[in-house]
């Protein structure tokens, strides 16, 4: 397994494609490309309907696929607020990696029939899917529902395309895969075989406060915890926090959350992170853009950009099996936005696992697994690690 991972900020599209494939190739070389990734900016949305034709002349054979970008990632550096082409490649060999396009509408999907297991071959059945989303036209929380229900046994990575953002081109989205251009819908691309995909998920957020229990709620609306009521217990917390703390829960206040009772102290990796979206004093009620359930462990959290930083390296510091190449979904609220300059998140992943080449873009929406289970983020940083299935950490 070889990877690579280029990109450009030409001006022309055709000098973008020019220069990243050829730096591509020259990564590879001598092995081909079985897998092509591409996430462009609009300022090159001229050239769109070109680009797949492009890069399928200068990778013939290669699985290509790819989605407009908001800011593109590759070659150790995150391009943003400017025309980016990035391109990651991989040679995969016993590997089988496949691409679909899926329409906009749930009804249009192959039903996610799972073979009986006396019937399937382990070694036939995706070990990792890829999801590139329109979030304009595509209900996300549904595909992913989907694609779990489909190939259960898969890690889910992935992002949503952030077309529009620059006020260059148009304001859709536009989804690649193959030689065909999509401007609705979602893209999904299976691997299968020889490849295993370790992911970490870089929410960003420290915990304040100690675990709650949540003791009575009805949908998305937590009524008591610790038997108290849950504002109350926001309050007794927010009384608790240092001057700089209460100041930044006026803004950047979320939940931690974590199904089920809890059986020692939270791990990060374990804990969801959704937004507070308001609250009933007169109920003394809170209200969590997630659905709760009696028994559920809820801790608040707090987000800026020192956590941010402290969060990821936290996580890329746990053992790692030895990559051969990785992706990142970021959030398009990160990058510049958060630590006001660029690079963060590449810089601490090369610093953390050394030269492993990295593509990506930033996300209106990240696609990775928190405590087994596949979730669509925000304000997160996803990675996804590609080894073959016996390299171990």
């Amino acid at each position: 397994m070889r990877w690579a991972s280029a990109i450009s900020t030409a001006a022309s599209l055709d000098e973008a494609v020019a220069e990243a494939a050829g730096e591509l190739a020259a990564q590879l070389a001598p092995a081909r490309a079985d897998l092509l990734l591409a996430f462009v900016t609009d300022h090159h949305a001229a050239g769109f309907g070109q680009l797949g034709a492009a890069l399928t002349r200068r990778f013939p054979g290669a699985l290509i696929a790819g989605c407009t970008a908001g800011g593109a990632i590759g070659g150790g550096a995150e391009i943003e607020h400017r025309a980016a082409l990035a391109l990651c490649a991989a040679h995969l060999p016993d590997v089988r990696v496949t691409g679909l396009h899926l329409a906009a509408d749930p009804d249009a999907w192959p039903a996610p029939t799972v073979p009986a297991a006396a019937a399937t071959d382990d070694a036939d059945e995706p070990t990792a899917v890829m999801v590139l989303s329109c979030p304009l036209s595509c209900p996300t929380e549904e595909l992913l529902a989907w694609t779990d229900a489909r190939w259960p046994g898969a890690v889910k990575i992935g992002g949503l395309a952030s077309g529009g953002m620059t006020g260059r081109g148009p304001s859709g989205n536009t989804l690649f895969v193959g030689d065909d251009r999509h401007r609705e819908g979602a893209v999904v691309v299976t691997f299968a075989g020889d490849v295993a995909v370790d992911t970490i998920v870089a929410q960003g957020c420290r915990p304040i406060g100690p675990p709650l229990t949540v003791t009575k709620g009805l949908g998305n609306v937590v009524l008591e915890l610790d038997g108290g009521p849950a504002l109350g217990a926001l309050e007794a917390v927010h009384a608790s926090l240092p001057p700089a703390d209460r100041a930044l829960c006026r803004h950047s206040l979320f939940v931690g959350l974590v199904p089920g009772p809890a059986t020692g102290a939270l791990r990060r990796r374990d804990v969801l992170i959704r937004n507070l979206i308001g609250c009933d004093p007169a109920a003394g009620a809170l209200a969590v853009a997630a659905p709760i359930t009696v028994g559920d462990v809820l801790q608040f959290h707090l987000r800026d950009a020192e956590t941010s930083d402290q969060d990821l390296r936290e996580l890329l510091a746990e053992p790692q099996a030895p990559a051969a190449g990785a992706l990142l979904f970021s959030c398009v609220g990160r990058g510049q936005l958060l630590y006001g300059h660029p690079g963060h998140d590449t810089g601490a992943f090369q610093r953390a696992l050394g030269p492993v080449p990295l593509g990506g873009f930033f996300c209106n929406g990240e696609v990775g697994p928190v405590g087994g289970r596949t979730f669509l983020h925000g304000y997160t940083s996803a990675f996804a690690l590609f080894r073959r299935r016996g390299a171990r950490a």
